[in-house]
């Protein structure tokens, strides 16, 4: 998108420093439900946390030698966590991260676009009872019709911006969906368990996230 026509919390959303910020939120999530389970130990898990950052810049530049962003990401984190960097990543493969971090991108970015939709909603339904006796032109076919009323246009809008609104929380419910079940999908090393804690600690503000496992699809939400 050119940045003239970005919206400022959209395009703050979809950078290189607020996408590497997600996946680190999954990677943290997912070491604190191993801390809980026993699977790492708990100075392991207060030493991640506090020592945790990456920069945008030297992930690019491990990139150069890895050829793999998340490989690139996960170094640039042991560089900056130490030893305790160990238990980092610990039986996931990459697109649990990459894909659920993804997913919860695209739920935040519907949550901005429900909100702008709000605000044009009120916009067009003030301007539809303003201009309710408003004459309007009506056209058919290209050319002069029946009279009808500016405000009928805008409440016409309003309507179409209701539905869009409805298809778009839809959207957002159903893209909210989280995967931390290892290679393949296969809960080879992680219990299913660590999936349903997980999603269940990326649920924020009563927004909906689910987990997606190889069986089925758990609604959770607070």
């Amino acid at each position: 998108m050119i940045d003239r026509y970005t919206l400022p919390e959209m395009g703050a959303l979809w950078s290189e420093q607020n996408k590497f910020q997600k996946w680190l939120d999954v990677e943290i999530a997912v070491c604190e439900v191993h801390a809980e389970m026993g699977t790492i130990p708990r100075e392991a898990l207060a030493e991640i946390k506090s020592r945790a950052r990456f920069s945008v810049d030297r992930i690019n530049e491990i990139e150069k030698i890895t050829n793999h962003d998340v490989i690139a990401f996960t170094t640039n984190l042991a560089e900056e966590i130490g030893d305790a960097a160990r238990f980092v990543h610990y039986g996931l493969t990459s697109s649990d991260v990459v894909d659920t971090a993804n997913a919860l991108l695209l739920r935040d970015a519907c949550g901005i676009l429900l909100k702008k939709i709000g605000e044009l909603s009120s916009v067009l339904k003030r301007r539809a009872f303003e201009f309710k006796h408003t004459p309007q032109v009506g056209r058919t076919h290209g050319i002069h019709a029946e009279p009808t009323s500016l405000g009928l246009t805008f409440a016409l809008w309003y309507d179409e911006m209701r539905r869009n609104r409805e298809r778009l929380e839809r959207a957002k419910e159903a893209v909210a969906v989280g995967k931390i079940s290892g290679a393949v999908g296969a809960f080879a090393i992680l219990d299913p368990i660590v999936e349903e804690k997980v999603c269940a600690r990326l649920v924020s503000n009563r927004r909906l996230f689910r987990r997606k496992s190889s069986s089925a699809i758990i609604m959770l939400s607070i």
